[in-house]
């Protein structure tokens, strides 16, 4: 199915930021894309309006009760002037996952993918051109009904916002370096049957917390541990996360207390098609901590969408430091980084099916 949108043009349009000076989400195109949902009567009125403040009663349904849910995801320019999304129909389906969890309003994926091309069409001469620049796209939607009172909402709003955005992490030159991450055994980010499988801001809120500890320690991130046993490792901040121990991958299996990211699962494919071992299943820190030791530690890397591939440098556990890769980037973490990014770019042919034009 096709759907149209109607377009109202800003008629104050923004000074374009220097992609010498981009920082990660703080810069806002000039339009953005709304839609309303409504029980007995679905999605409707969708549109792409200036970009403004929203206009919400106090008595919101996400104030109170947290009925909300966002995506994440970029467009590219490549060097011959074409715009593409990368695996935007995987973000479509995560999203109809997390509105089954959160009580909240199926959306077709046709819809999705065609409110966000429609809104990067329209702000096409936003997305920046140099080198480790993108635009990043943040899909959201809110339950707006006023009400006080803990049942799932009538009405909600799809809303899609712009940024212009250079790397996730600050790193002069661009590319790829080494953090710090601390394993954190004392709070935890989701448990089984919660949840942490869902892309909603209670994940992210509730993980404040450890990340101020974190960079109390120095480091750039978490590394969660399971609930029950405060063992297993889990994810690295927002990200997914893989241990090269010996000739084998290993990352946390899907058993629903981690995000299913669409860079894990293409780091997998790749890993797959490169003749890589690569597992999904639990792995111990301790089980980390005596690889370290017996020197079969071969590379720790996270993955996902807003820096792609993040190497890691060094461990902070209880009181001791674990340095991994001497402390530099891993030829795998390396070589998936250039493939993922080349093809997100389309400096690299895409023989896996995964970018879509806009």
């Amino acid at each position: 199915m096709k759907y149209e949108f109607t377009i109202q043009k800003t008629t104050s349009p923004k000074e374009k930021p220097d992609p010498n000076t981009l920082k990660f989400g703080k810069t806002f195109s000039d339009h953005m894309f709304v839609m309303d949902f409504e029980t007995g009567k679905g999605w409707h009125d969708g549109r792409i309006v200036p970009y403004g403040n929203l206009s919400l009663d106090p008595a919101a349904a996400v104030f109170h009760y947290g009925q909300e849910m966002f995506e994440g995801m970029k467009a590219y320019r490549t060097k011959d002037g074409r715009i593409q999304l990368f695996r935007p129909y995987m973000n479509a389906e995560r999203t109809r996952k997390t509105n089954e969890r959160m009580c909240m309003p199926d959306i077709d994926p046709e819809l999705f993918v065609g409110a966000i091309k429609a809104l990067v069409n329209v702000e096409r001469d936003w997305i920046p051109e140099k080198e480790g620049t993108s635009l990043y796209i943040r899909p959201f939607i809110i339950a707006d009904d006023p009400f006080l009172g803990v049942q799932a909402a009538n009405h909600y709003m799809f809303i899609i916002i712009l940024s212009p955005v250079g790397p996730y992490y600050d790193i002069p030159g661009g590319g790829m370096a080494p953090t710090k991450i601390f394993v954190e055994d004392e709070y935890v980010r989701a448990a089984v049957g919660g949840a942490g499988f869902a892309k909603v801001g209670g994940n992210y809120g509730a993980a404040l917390k450890a990340q101020t500890r974190a960079a109390d320690h120095g480091c750039a991130q978490v590394l969660w541990l399971d609930a029950i046993e405060h063992s297993y490792v889990e994810e690295i901040g927002t990200s997914n996360a893989f241990f090269m121990i010996g000739d084998e991958v290993i990352t946390a299996p899907l058993l629903g207390t981690i995000l299913p990211g669409v860079t894990r699962a293409s780091v997998i494919e790749l890993l797959n098609k490169w003749g890589i071992k690569v597992s999904e299943r639990r792995l111990r820190i301790g089980d980390v901590v005596k690889a370290a030791e017996e020197g079969t530690l071969g590379e720790i890397f996270a993955s996902g969408t807003a820096a792609v591939i993040s190497p890691v440098g060094e461990l902070k556990f209880k009181n001791s430091s674990i340095i991994i890769a001497d402390g530099g980037v891993g030829p795998i973490a390396q070589r998936l980084y250039d493939t993922l990014y080349g093809i997100q770019t389309g400096t690299l042919a895409d023989d896996m099916g995964w970018t879509v034009e806009v």
